[in-house]
């Protein structure tokens, strides 16, 4: 079972165009697109059966395990930091992609390049082919890109992975591994695959703790944390969470992003500048520096602050309220739920001030537009309705009735391509002539976002 939004999407191969004119990766690009879209399905006879045909490589390091709703990329790039600015070399594995599928598979903080990229595939896909002849359902494109990560962290070598699920957690294909820290970020309502409850998705997404984890919950909803401490009691694992173990003790507004004071198992860890925007992002941090806390000892002692301050200065994370352009500017966020688009709310009203802000939205079919758009609806002027080059895409019709409803019609406009949306965007902002304190927000999926990146930075 791979995520939803871990297929290709993006401005790569994902929806029929090429990222890259390296003939390797292309041909690898194409293949991968073949196993897309795919049925989801309970179980991970076609993962074990593949990994094990593989000489089990997600056993050759250690791994940071991460689920949720909402963060866990964020929370893991950030991970993926701290341990650099330790001197250990992380794998990460992360969806979906933004630009190109490489992004997936990072090796000591960065993409892997398509040669490494190209020879994951070649060393998995005839394991993979066996594997397809053994089982009623083939190996899936996302389950592929999971065999692909653990072949290439077992190659490179790297001295720990860390690893998102794709979505939920227990028939989730990066569930194969056992990994000693689980960090589960802040659960919500998002795949109706999931569930409709707080509680039901705490129940897909606690298999990923396994028995005697380290266990590094963020503040959830009641009937969630309900769910995730049973389970832990159940599998004998260790909790840390927030608000009692942990937690963000204070942060400052900064150019750039926030200074932020931390708790952590080991000591409290003051003055570290982080470069994200966000409340959310100080929430996330906290979550990853007690994962790396946890992986470097268990808490027991602080961590090298000038390591931390290090590691923290250098995270990023593209598509997270992301600015791109200046004047007027234009920022990217991938909130495509409800809890991410209340997030962006309070990001845009803290930290931005606009006198004008025009949002460019593009949505997949699955989502809950209405309420997605009505939590935009406060802090935009006015909203451009497009559609992303997805499969999965809602049609922009479809997208422009239920914005009109929330909006009224004298503040949408509808532009079905994404390159006239953002040129509509950049005119609405300028309607007052001020560009000092106009800005356009691109929101509503991580697939719009990605192909705005690419044009944009183009």
């Amino acid at each position: 079972m791979g995520a939803d939004d871990a297929g290709p999407g993006g401005a790569g191969p994902s929806d029929e165009g090429l990222l890259s004119d390296d003939g390797g990766l292309a041909r690898v690009e194409k293949a991968l697109a073949g196993r897309f879209p795919h049925r989801m399905l309970p179980d991970l006879d076609r993962m074990r059966d593949l990994v094990d045909l593989l000489g089990r490589p997600q056993r050759a390091y250690p791994s940071i395990h991460l689920t949720g709703t909402n963060g866990k990329t964020s929370t893991a790039r950030m991970a993926d930091s701290l341990l650099r600015a330790f001197g250990i070399r992380p794998g990460r594995y992360t969806s979906p992609h933004l630009e190109s599928v490489t992004e997936r598979i990072s090796l000591d903080g960065r993409p892997a390049v398509p040669e490494v990229f190209t020879r994951a595939y070649d060393d998995v896909i005839a394991y993979a082919e066996l594997v397809d002849g053994r089982h009623p359902e083939r190996v899936t494109f996302f389950e592929l890109l999971t065999a692909m990560a653990f072949s290439a962290f077992a190659d490179a070598p790297v001295d720990v992975a860390v690893v998102e699920v794709g979505m939920g957690g227990t028939w989730d294909a990066t569930n194969v591994i056992d990994a000693g820290v689980a960090v589960v970020t802040p659960i919500s309502i998002d795949h109706p695959e999931l569930g409709d409850t707080p509680e039901a998705v705490a129940a897909e997404k606690a298999g990923i703790i396994h028995p005697g984890a380290l266990v590094v919950l963020a503040q959830q909803p009641l009937p969630a944390a309900e769910v995730l401490l049973r389970r832990c009691a159940e599998v004998g694992a260790t909790v840390a969470r927030e608000g009692l173990e942990f937690g963000v003790l204070g942060r400052t507004i900064a150019i750039g992003g926030q200074v932020i004071a931390i708790r952590g198992l080991g000591g409290v860890y003051e003055d570290l500048f982080l470069p994200l925007h966000g409340q959310h992002q100080a929430h996330n941090a906290a979550c990853a520096l007690v994962a790396v806390e946890s992986f470097l000892g268990g808490g027991r002692e602080p961590l090298d602050i000038d390591a931390v301050r290090a590691g923290f200065a250098q995270a990023d994370s593209p598509g997270r309220l992301e600015v791109v352009r200046r004047s007027p500017t234009v920022l990217l966020d991938g909130a495509h739920n409800l809890a991410g688009a209340r997030a962006l709310v309070q990001a845009l009203d803290e930290e931005f001030g606009f006198d004008r802000l025009v949002g460019v939205v593009g949505m997949l079919a699955d989502k809950d537009a209405a309420g997605i758009l009505a939590a935009l609806e406060p802090v935009l002027h006015d909203v451009v309705v497009t559609q992303s080059g997805s499969p999965r895409a809602m049609p922009v019709d479809d997208l422009a009735a239920v914005a009109v409803d929330v909006f009224g019609p004298d503040r949408v406009e509808v532009a079905v391509r994404l390159d006239d949306a953002l040129d509509a965007g950049v005119r609405l902002a300028e309607r007052d002539g001020d560009l000092g304190g106009a800005g356009i927000v691109v929101t509503g999926s991580l697939v719009t976002v990605g192909e705005a990146r690419h044009l944009l930075r183009r």
